[in-house]
C-alpha cells in the first residue's frame, strides 16, 4: 500500500457519517492510497465494525466537533478548530494527507481551504470545477461556487487551470474553452464579460473558443466554460432541478397506462443509460477547488456511497496527474 494518505471528512454531508463510512470501505477495494476517515473515532468505528475491508487501508482521525451547513464560515473555521473539516484540512497543509474529501459546509470548506491550505503562488483565487453532462463528453465549469464576485482575469486563470485539469485528469489535449455569455456575439454581455474575451483572446495556452450560450453545455460544445461563481452557481442548480423534473415527469407518464408501461420495459436499458450519463455522479464524485497548494474536494451535500467513493477515485486521478504543480507551472 501507498504511503499516501487521502483524508476523508466522515461528518460532513447529508448522509454522514453511514454513507461516508460506505464509500470509503467501497473505493479502499480499488484505490492505491491509504484513506483516513476524520471525526468521532466512536461513532467512525462502529459504523466501519458493519463491513469487510483491509485494515491496513483505512485508518480513523479522531476530531469531535462538526460544522453544520447552518453555521458562518469563517466564524466556524475559527472557532471549531477540532472539527473533522479543520483538522482535515490541516492534514493536507502539513503534508499527513494528500488531498481531503468534504461533503460539508461548502462555505466553510472554501474558506478553511483558502487559509489553511493556502493557494498557489500567482493564484488570485481558487475555484471550484465541477463536470457537468452533455450530448458527447462531460463540460467542465469553472467557477461554480467559489467566487461570486470575481474579476475578468479571474476568468483567464479559470480557464488556465481548467485546461491543466483536463489535460491530465481527463485525458484529452488542447481543450476547447467558452465563456459563458447571453450570445456568441463578442460585443454581447457585461463590462466584465467584455473585458474578459479580450484578456482570454490574448492568453497563452489556453484553445479559447469565444463566448458560448449555457445551452452548449449540454450540447457538448465545448469542453471548460468560464464564468463567476453567481453565474456558475445558477447554472448548476437549474440543471439539477430540471433534471430531477424530468425524471419525475417521465416517470409519472410511463406508469400511466398499460401501454406505455409495456413500452417503458422494452426502452427501460435506453433509460437506465440516460440517467447514468445525465443524473448520476458516481464517476465524478466531487468537485475539485483548483489552486490550492494541495488537493481539496467538494463532494455533493446529499452524496451516497457511490458519489462518495466516486470523490475519492477522483483523488487518485489528480495526485498522480500532479495537478497542483503544473498548474503552478502554467501560470
Amino acid at each position: 500500500m501507498s504511503d499516501k494518505i487521502i483524508a476523508i471528512d466522515a461528518m460532513g454531508g447529508d448522509n454522514a457519517p453511514v454513507e461516508i463510512v460506505k464509500g470509503a470501505v467501497k473505493a479502499s477495494k480499488t484505490v492505491k492510497y491509504g484513506l483516513a476517515l476524520v471525526g468521532r473515532q466512536d461513532i467512525i468505528n462502529s459504523e466501519l465494525a458493519k463491513y469487510s475491508y483491509e485494515k491496513d487501508k483505512i485508518t480513523v482521525v479522531n476530531a469531535d466537533e462538526v460544522i453544520e451547513n447552518c453555521e458562518t464560515p469563517t466564524e466556524a473555521i475559527k472557532h471549531k478548530k477540532n472539527s473533522s473539516m479543520v483538522v482535515g484540512l490541516n492534514m493536507v497543509k502539513e503534508g499527513r494527507a494528500v488531498a481531503f474529501v468534504s461533503a460539508g459546509n461548502t462555505g466553510a470548506l472554501l474558506t478553511g481551504a483558502t487559509i489553511i491550505v493556502g493557494r498557489i503562488k500567482g493564484v488570485k483565487r481558487p475555484a471550484l470545477g465541477t463536470m457537468l453532462p452533455s450530448e458527447k463528453n462531460r463540460v467542465l465549469m469553472m467557477d461554480s461556487g467559489a467566487n461570486v464576485d470575481a474579476k475578468a482575469e479571474y476568468l483567464v486563470q479559470y480557464a488556465q487551470m481548467g485546461s491543466v485539469y483536463f489535460e491530465n485528469v481527463l485525458g484529452k489535449e488542447n481543450p476547447t474553452v467558452g465563456l459563458i455569455n447571453i450570445g456568441t456575439e463578442r460585443e454581447k454581455g457585461n463590462a466584465m464579460v467584455k473585458e474578459a474575451y479580450g484578456l482570454l483572446e490574448e492568453a497563452k495556452g489556453i484553445n479559447f473558443a469565444g463566448n458560448v450560450e449555457a445551452r452548449d453545455i449540454t450540447l457538448g460544445n465545448v469542453d471548460i466554460v468560464v464564468c463567476d461563481a453567481f453565474v456558475g452557481n445558477v447554472i448548476l442548480k437549474v440543471m439539477e432541478g430540471l433534471g430531477k423534473t424530468v425524471l419525475r415527469l417521465l416517470k409519472k407518464e410511463l406508469m400511466s397506462g398499460l401501454r406505455t408501461k409495456i413500452g417503458a420495459l422494452f426502452a427501460k436499458p435506453a433509460f437506465v443509460n440516460i440517467k447514468k450519463n445525465f443524473f448520476e455522479y458516481d464517476d465524478i464524485g466531487g468537485a475539485p477547488f483548483l489552486g490550492l497548494k494541495g488537493l481539496v474536494v467538494k463532494a455533493h451535500g446529499s452524496s451516497d456511497e457511490g458519489a462518495v467513493a466516486g470523490a475519492i477515485k477522483q483523488c487518485e486521478k489528480f495526485i498522480d496527474g500532479d495537478i497542483v504543480n503544473k498548474i503552478a507551472e502554467r501560470l
